[in-house]
């Protein structure tokens, strides 16, 4: 080779050599996904998400069937208030793997943030059942229960109601969400019901209803009446008047409750409250046998019935079975521990079996629960008396 030609090669082979040696060296797919990996959960351990976010993009980009990636980028997305740029990442990653249930409810708040509520919809109530954390589970629910008022599906958002309370029995705010879509649930069945037939024996049971709670008794009892005359074998009336007439202070009016118990209990045999309020009416009139029958059944028909374990309790001191209406009365507080009048008849047990620390703490109960329960027979009378004062403004007119 001549020396000019050999001289050129080497510069060129020492130009490629060189170059080579300064260029980096890209490394393969999977490490690279794994380097982008390992830093977004480095930034999300030191709660940076917004660097985590465009590590989690790159390896999107390099691998969009990465499901962990999309589904763990679009909850940093909607954390952050991107639900447009979430909601395609947590659908991908649901379409890819159906049980990530809180993906799916995360994607159903999104899309309901988009204005989409059939998708939001069927997305929450998919995902509803299957949570487990108690916060978002309220929060899913919550959004599930707007949804479905929005579209008039009232059945389905009393359903979500109940489900939630059943672990939060006392919580306020849904205790008066339930109230609200009862009352609306009510209010619609009995419109319904009087434009298909107002002249119904079921109908006038409603009407009876209606008026019994805003106190208009006598036009309850009326309508209780014509309910029966069109229909006697309608389930539950002849018991709801019974009750009404029982509870009367005209003397006149409560000597029918008796005929009206026993034809609920002929109509229907396993009638535990009918049972119990013809219990109550035999002990009224020192008729222990017959009261200690109809008592005995109610509690063998239902044995958690507070009351007829009370009831049952009382008869059986009557009777001097003093220990088997200790039974009964722990029974009852056990089953329902705001029953004062079966503290305090538990009390008075006690005090004569010398018990005095025992007779003291049921008698604190019976304190506490008596005094609960007149605050809130009072904000009922308070309420029916402001309802009955507004429909007379509204029947009255305006003033002239």
């Amino acid at each position: 080779m001549p020396p000019q030609l050999k001289a050129l090669f080497l510069a060129i082979l020492l130009w490629i050599t060189g170059a080579a040696l300064c260029q980096t060296p890209v490394p393969p797919l999977r490490d690279q996904i794994q380097q982008h990996t390992k830093a977004a959960e480095q930034y999300l351990a030191q709660q940076r998400p917004d660097l985590a976010i465009p590590e989690l993009e790159k390896v999107v980009a390099l691998d969009p069937n990465n499901t962990d990636a999309r589904g763990n980028l679009g909850v940093l997305l909607f954390f952050r208030g991107e639900y447009q740029k979430a909601a395609p990442h947590l659908r991908a990653a649901v379409k890819a793997k159906p049980d990530l249930w809180k993906i799916q409810a995360l994607l159903g708040l999104a899309e309901a943030q988009l204005k989409d509520p059939a998708a939001s919809r069927a997305d929450m109530a998919a995902a509803f059942p299957h949570l487990t954390e108690a916060k978002f589970q309220l929060s899913v629910g919550r959004a599930l229960i707007d949804n479905y008022t929005a579209t008039g599906d009232l059945d389905q958002a009393a359903s979500i109601a109940a489900t939630l309370l059943s672990t939060r029995p006392t919580d306020v705010s849904l205790l008066y969400l339930s109230y609200r879509l009862y009352s609306d649930l009510t209010n619609r069945a009995i419109l319904t019901l009087a434009i298909s037939d107002p002249g119904s024996a079921e109908m006038h049971h409603v009407m009876a209803r209606e008026l019994q709670r805003h106190g208009d008794t006598d036009a309850a009892i009326a309508n209780y009446r014509e309910a029966i005359k069109i229909d006697p074998t309608l389930p539950g009336v002849h018991a709801e008047l019974g009750d009404l007439l029982y509870h009367s202070s005209d003397e006149n009016l409560k000597a029918g409750a008796q005929a009206e118990f026993e034809a609920a209990v002929a109509a229907n045999p396993t009638d535990e409250r009918s049972l119990l309020s013809l219990g109550m009416i035999a002990a009224e009139k020192s008729d222990l046998k017959t009261a200690y029958t109809d008592d005995s059944r109610a509690v063998q028909l239902d044995p958690n019935d507070t009351d007829a374990c009370t009831e049952l309790a009382k008869v059986l001191v009557l009777m001097n079975e003093r220990d088997k209406a200790q039974q009964m009365l722990q029974r009852a507080v056990q089953s329902d521990p705001t029953n004062y009048v079966a503290h305090f008849r538990l009390a008075a047990l006690y005090r004569q079996q010398g018990k005095t620390d025992e007779a003291k703490t049921e008698i604190a109960e019976y304190q506490k629960y008596k005094q609960m329960k007149d605050q809130l027979q009072k904000i009922f009378e308070d309420m029916r008396v402001k309802a009955a004062r507004r429909l007379a403004d509204e029947e009255s007119g305006p003033s002239q």
